[in-house]
């Protein structure tokens, strides 16, 4: 066993050699004499020469966005000590940070103010969507923040007489996708700051970021050319012009200083003298203690346990945590890591019928393997290649008879290995790539079929067995629903299984119109043998005789043969016995199988998981009918028992997580959020309330279950683990014309010289950038535990009069809404605008205090608050407040209802307003609350800015395009239309930059079902789908996009470029600040015109039909 030695790791990294390491020194700033610069998570000074660097700071946390102030005699950073962004000061020489904000929103510090007294940074503190910044300034000395009257910026640069500001106007998802040129690319404006009017400095749909004042000049990074380099904007002659050719990595931040701007290109420093125009290099030596370095021990986490099984009596469990393999004893003995393998994953583990053996999947070798290992993790390792191409692989299953693992890879195959010689047999390939793991093997008793369910063209899934020795798959369900789960009984004569036809549109999984669709699943056994009988034949009570029959003249026999009559009895009876013991043969006829399948007499439910335990026992999961978004993370069932031979089904567990049974069906392991507990399968746990789990039952200890890590060799697997999967996971396998290999290659030095888990995720970023797709996020990973304190927030405006707070504007939330809390509406708090904050907590709270920071600690808590109608405190009361930890719900709310009353307002109320903020679940219910309520207008305004995407919006599309049909007429009442439910009028979406995804097909189908038009801004332009992919060791990861969508005329319509508007309109900040929304106010000009030019027609009654104007029985 590998003995581990925890030590301190020192990295002295020489840049000035052409054979070094190169290192990640991010976001740099340069003063008359110095460089400042983010590496390790912490902040470093060098001279503006280069040479060897100091360090600034040395705390958990990461700091960065460091920029010298206008004398280079303070630093402003952004630093995380408490867990969350917030604006520092520091003395450029060093010294003790001084904190200057604590809104629970990130506040990111991009600069000063010109005269030094202020420093400017981005918040979406008061957004009303949580990826649109503001831009703000606080007092070097402290106080509260002031907004800059821009509706929405990133990132800016005073003019010197700060009176205008160089702005980025939004922001970007994916700000590393290469030569991207879809809605999101980033322009430049200038806004002159007394009524936020603009200009605009010239591009053609470039990248245009990090904007820089430098006396008449603007300079800027931007990709107009190719890779990002130095531009400069002439405010006289209005003309741009490259300043600085970049053929290498892209520049990838700025920022100017006395004389010159330190360039930030990827991997290296430049420094660029505004006054000869040259470039030079800067050399760095970084020498230091580097904290995430260490090599260390770590909690294990319950949440980070993955793939748990049971051993075969149930006296251990097998799991992954952090890329090894451990055993978990249920009562006595120490948690074993099996692997002890910080630079390798090993996944999916699996523990054979016998005990002996635990299998797994590890990528040790490069590719991911089979191996498998004594279950006490001595002795030699068994490796199983697993052919080519290579691929991810998943959720190995032992034969009862010890032999074979049956498994699964990502390209939908199922797999067969022969554990003795290591030959694979695929027995077959589903036929769809979904979200869902359809095939699932599970193995007959006598170790000689495999039976899994597989997708068919309807999409339904049928019940499929392989003969192994047969070579040859055969179907067993119809087809004409869909079946899951199957599995053997342990007898070897059933095949069981659910089946539902009532799924209809819910297999449609990428289709909005599969949400809340309600399913229930019966569940059917198969009689494999046809001359078997039913399990569910008539039942009649009768002497059962035949085996004491068959044991009598076997003793005759026996006493003939000369036996005595107690031994002859004796030999009877163990015959029998062991004719009882004989190894179970499954055969299964085909013929007629069909009418041998059987509705089992269990309710219909929505099972979502059926495991079989001892002879005639199934344990069923049974999940809710109906299963939202917002269930899937805590995602809780009812486990029920069904007993064959009683026929009788039980409850047996209420809100598990998960659960696994024994190899031998006596035991059960399940999870209740992160409690895993081993229990019986004899009856329900606690059926015993009067002591203790009996020994060998209970929940897992794991207080004390830990893993040693190796940062560095754990991040060089993870580089790889990403590029794999890019490789096989990408839906396009010529990757965009990339060749993942150069491009791995091409990045790979910057492994070695990474200081922090966040320059891995960065070095991702960038790296994966090349393959210019959308939907290549990064995310996750462990980093150093830093003790978050959550500031609580109020949910209102305030403005300072007479030296006070004063409540300019009170958000309403839903407070019947856990997530829409509005602290100062609640029943007896009542806080109004107009009144004054006056203390906080018995502390007085006054006009240049930060009114954050007297609510720091306090989200979700009780605090004691003072408010009064005047500002020195006469006629106040005291009221007792929860605050939250985030505004920007309520925030939001707000604009939605804002625009829903401006919409009703401008159009006399004929016109209905529904916002869309993504095409997932939220989405659907805001859709399903505003349009439908709406029924009866003229005609409607869908806004879909700032729509995040989810499933492609065919309910919302079918939704809008209902025509009318007829009318109906009842005898009391009005006439009323069908199909109901619409509105029959015009139509107009508004689109926006931060639309996409979801957010970019809806506007697609909007045009195409020619519904009507799009006003706004350009969509992100990102139509791709992303799902299921491994997670790298340390928890963290990447995405590929494993499908495309793509139009009816073969082209690629979205990705990459998004869908342009019918009425191109900006967010214009002078009009926003004068109260207009000119988007919104288009789409309302644009919907009245349709409808002046094609007025709703009015539909005539008929008279009442008369059939007697004729005859004697007439009126």
């Amino acid at each position: 066993m590998r003995k581990f030695v925890l030590m301190l790791f020192v990295a002295v990294v020489p840049l000035c050699h052409a054979e070094s390491v190169p290192l990640l020194l991010r976001q740099p700033t340069v003063s008359k004499t110095e460089i400042v610069f983010t590496y390790g998570g912490d902040l470093w000074s060098v001279a503006r020469d280069g040479g060897e660097a100091r360090r600034l700071t040395s705390a958990l946390g990461t700091n960065i966005g460091a920029r010298f102030s206008p004398d280079g005699s303070m630093i402003a950073f952004t630093g995380r000590y408490a867990g969350n962004a917030d604006v520092y000061v520091m003395p450029a020489s060093g010294g003790q940070p001084k904190r200057l904000t604590y809104h629970p929103a990130a506040d990111e510090v991009i600069g000063w103010t010109p005269d030094g007294k202020s420093v400017v940074f981005r918040s979406t503190r008061h957004s009303y969507y949580r990826f649109s910044n503001k831009l703000f300034t606080v007092p070097v000395t402290g106080g509260p923040s002031g907004e800059l009257p821009l509706p929405i910026a990133e990132e800016g640069s005073l003019s010197p007489d700060a009176s205008h500001l160089a702005y980025v106007p939004h922001g970007q998802w994916q700000p590393a996708w290469k030569h991207y040129r879809g809605g999101q690319t980033t322009p430049i404006w200038i806004a002159d700051l007394k009524d936020s009017s603009v200009q605009k400095i010239p591009r053609e749909n470039s990248n245009d970021f990090s904007p820089m004042w430098v006396g008449n000049t603007v300079y800027f990074l931007s990709d107009r050319n190719g890779s990002a380099s130095l531009f400069a904007y002439d405010l006289g002659t209005k003309q741009v012009r490259e300043v600085v050719k970049n053929d290498g990595f892209d520049f990838k931040s700025a920022s100017a200083g006395p004389g010159a701007i330190v360039i930030e290109q990827f991997g290296a420093l430049k420094l660029y003298d505004l006054n000869s125009g040259q470039v030079k290099n800067i050399n760095v030596t970084v020498s230091g203690d580097l904290p995430e370095l260490r090599s260390q021990f770590v909690k294990v986490e319950p949440g980070r346990l993955r793939n748990l099984s049971l051993s075969p009596a149930g006296v251990r469990v097998v799991a992954e945590a952090w890329g090894e393999i451990f055993t978990i004893p249920s009562d006595k003995g120490d948690i074993r890591n099996l692997t002890h393998s910080p630079a390798v994953a090993d996944r999916d583990p699996a523990w054979s019928p016998d005990g002996k053996w635990i299998c797994y999947f590890s990528d040790a070798p490069g590719e991911y393997e089979l191996q498998i290992r004594e279950q006490n993790g001595m002795g030699a390792v068994k490796h199983i290649s697993l052919g080519n191409p290579p691929s991810y692989f998943y959720t190995p299953v032992w034969s009862p008879d010890n032999k074979k693992v049956a498994y699964t890879d990502k390209r939908l195959n199922v797999w067969i290995a022969d554990v003795a010689t290591g030959k694979l047999t695929k027995s077959d390939t589903d036929r769809y790539d979904t979200p869902n793991r359809n095939l699932l093997p599970a193995w007959s008793p006598d170790s000689k079929w495999l039976t899994y369910t597989k997708q068919l063209p309807n999409h339904l899934r049928a019940v499929v067995v392989y003969s192994l020795d047969q070579a040859k798959a055969f179907q067993i369900s119809d087809g004409l629903s869909d079946a899951e789960y199957a599995s053997f009984d342990k007898n070897g004569k059933y095949l069981y299984f659910t089946a539902s036809t009532d799924v209809g549109l819910g297999q449609s999984w990428l289709d909005m119109s599969s949400l809340d669709r309600p399913q229930s699943r019966s569940v059917y056994v198969a009689v494999l043998r046809k001359e078997d009988p039913s399990p569910l034949a008539p039942e009649s009570d009768e002497e059962k005789i035949k085996e004491a029959k068959e044991e009598a003249k076997k003793e005759e026999i026996a006493i003939k043969a000369g036996k005595t009559k107690e031994k002859a009895a004796q030999e009877a009876k163990e015959e029998t016995e062991k004719k009882k013991e004989e190894p179970v043969v499954v055969r299964i006829d085909m013929e007629g199988i069909g009418q041998r399948i059987l509705a089992l007499p269990i309710p219909a439910k929505n099972y979502l998981n059926v495991i079989p335990g001892a002879t005639g026992i199934l344990f069923l999961a049974e999940g809710p009918s109906v299963i939202r978004e917002s269930d899937l993370e805590d995602l809780k069932s009812t486990l029920q028992k069904f007993d064959l031979s009683k026929r009788k089904v039980d409850k047996f567990l209420d809100e598990v997580n998960d659960y696994t049974l024994s190899a031998d069906g006596s035991k059960i392991l399940y999870r209740k959020g992160e409690q895993f507990v081993i229990a019986s399968t004899a009856e329900p746990p606690g059926a015993d309330k009067a002591g203790p789990p009996k020994p060998g039952e209970g929940p897992l200890k794991l207080e004390a279950m830990q893993v040693h890590i190796e940062p560095r060799a754990m991040w060089k697997q993870e580089y790889h683990e990403g590029w794999r999967i890019e490789r096989d996971f990408l839906y396009d396998p010529n990757h965009q014309g990339l060749d993942l290999a150069k491009a791995e290659k091409k990045y790979a030095p910057f492994v070695e010289g990474l200081g922090s888990r966040d320059e891995l995720s960065y070095l991702f970023e960038d790296a994966l950038g090349e393959i210019q797709v959308g939907h290549v996020f990064v995310g996750g990973g462990y980093r150093p535990e830093v003790k978050q304190v959550k500031t609580g927030v109020l949910g209102a405006d305030y403005t300072i009069e007479n030296e006070r707070y004063r409540v300019a504007r009170v958000y309403n939330g839903e407070n019947w809404n856990p997530d829409l809390q509005a602290p100062l509406t609640q029943p007896g708090v009542n806080v109004k605008a107009g009144e004054y904050i006056l203390a906080v907590s018995g502390r007085e709270l006054h006009g240049n205090d930060d009114i954050d920071s007297f609510f720091e600690g306090t989200a979700g808590k009780q605090v004691l608050i003072k408010v009064g109608p005047t500002s020195d405190g006469k006629g106040s009361r005291e009221v007792t407040v929860v605050p939250v930890d985030s505004e920007i719900g309520l925030r939001h709310l707000a604009w939605i209802e804002g625009n829903r009353r401006k919409v009703d307002e401008l159009t006399g109320g004929r016109i209905a307003y529904v916002h869309l903020p993504n095409t997932g679940g939220g989405g659907f219910s805001s859709f399903n609350r505003y349009y439908f309520a709406q029924v009866g207008k003229e005609g409607a305004i869908l806004d879909e800015r700032f729509n995040e995407g989810g499933d492609l919006a065919d309910y919302i599309i079918d939704s809008l395009r209902r025509p009318l049909m007829s009318l109906a007429t009842t005898r009391e009442g009005e006439d009323f239309s069908s199909p109901g439910a619409a509105i029959y009028g015009p139509k107009v979406m508004i689109v926006n930059e931060m639309a996409g995804s979801g957010g970019d097909a809806q506007p697609w189908y909007f045009r195409k079902a020619g519904i009507g038009p799009l006003v706004g801004k350009q969509t992100w332009g990102g139509l791709v789908g992303i799902w299921g992919y491994p997670d790298f060791i340390d928890g963290g990861g990447v995405t590929a996009p494993r499908g495309a969508i793509y139009g009816l005329n073969g082209d690629w319509e979205v990705e990459g470029h998004g869908i342009p508007p019918d009425f191109d309109v900006d967010l214009d900040p002078a009009s926003v600040r004068q109260g207009h929304d000119p988007q919104l106010e288009k789409a309302v000009a644009v919907v009245l015109d349709l409808l002046s030019k094609n007025p709703l027609p009015r539909y005539k009654k008929p008279s009442y039909p008369n059939h007697h104007q004729s005859d004697d029985l007439g009126k």
